[in-house]
């Protein structure tokens, strides 16, 4: 769970936009998408070699 606290004197507009860049880090809504819908292992297997074939290809 991600969490701010708001300082004194703080606009709502700085203490979104630090929550949204604090969701980002943790990696919050990328874990949901990939969360959202069942995969099957083989299809996760497939996505990572895909990835690993995708990364050593720009190197």
């Amino acid at each position: 769970m991600s969490d701010v606290m708001a300082s004194e004197n703080e606009s709502f507009e700085s203490l979104l936009k630090r929550f949204n860049k604090k969701v980002q880090q943790d990696g919050v809504l990328a874990e949901y998408r990939r969360r959202e819908y069942y995969e099957k292992p083989s299809v996760r297997r497939k996505k990572k070699a895909a990835a690993k074939r995708r990364k050593t290809a720009r190197s």
